[in-house]
C-alpha cells in the first residue's frame, strides 16, 4: 500500500480498511471501517482534511482532494465509480457518485442522492436529498426521487470483494 504521511498530516485507516497496492493515500485523511480503495485511486489530504465513512467504496482512477477552505467529507456506504473526482465537496451517506463524474468545491449531495455518470456538480452547488444531478454543469432531475437503498447492493459487493482482496491478491511478477 501506498500510504504516507506528510509532515504531521497522517492518515487514519479504521478497522477492515482495503487499500489497494497500487492506490495512493497521503496526508490527513481518515478511512473509517470497512472504507475500501481501489487501484490507481488517489486521496491527497495536503491541504485540508478528506474523511470518509464506513463501507464507502472509491473506485479505481477516482482523485479526491480537499482544498485549504474546504474539506472533502463522504458519508457512510456510499459509491464512488471509476474515475471520480471530488474536491472540496460534502457528501451524505448513501450517494452514488457515478463513473468519471466532478463535484467541486464548495457543493454538497445530499443523503441517498445519485450524481450520475459524466455530471459536473459546480461550485457551492446544492445535489438535495434522494434527487439526482446529471449533466454538464449538473442540474436536478425533475420529478424524480431516488429510491432507498440504491446503493445497497454495490456498497456489500464492494465490501465482500474489499475481504476477498485482503486475504488472496497476489503480485506474479
Amino acid at each position: 500500500m501506498a500510504i504516507y504521511a506528510l509532515g504531521d498530516r497522517e492518515p487514519k485507516l479504521g478497522a477492515n480498511t482495503y487499500v489497494h497496492p497500487d492506490a495512493v493515500v497521503i496526508g490527513d485523511v481518515t478511512l473509517a471501517d470497512g472504507v475500501s480503495i481501489w487501484p490507481n485511486a488517489v486521496l491527497r489530504g495536503d491541504y485540508g482534511r478528506i474523511e470518509i465513512g464506513e463501507k464507502t467504496n472509491i473506485q479505481d482512477g477516482t482523485v479526491i482532494h480537499c482544498t485549504v477552505i474546504h474539506a472533502t467529507v463522504l458519508g457512510a456506504r456510499c459509491v464512488v465509480g471509476h474515475n471520480a473526482h471530488i474536491e472540496g465537496s460534502t457528501i451524505g451517506d448513501e450517494v452514488l457518485i457515478a463513473s468519471g463524474s466532478i463535484v467541486l468545491n464548495g457543493s454538497t449531495v445530499g443523503n441517498g442522492a445519485i450524481v450520475g455518470a459524466g455530471a459536473v456538480v459546480p461550485f457551492d452547488f446544492e445535489v438535495p436529498a434522494r434527487r439526482m444531478a446529471l449533466g454538464v454543469p449538473a442540474k436536478i432531475r425533475a420529478n424524480y426521487e431516488v429510491p432507498e437503498g440504491h446503493a445497497d447492493l454495490n456498497t456489500t459487493m464492494y465490501y465482500e470483494n474489499a475481504q476477498y482482496y485482503r486475504d488472496n491478491l497476489r503480485r506474479l511478477d
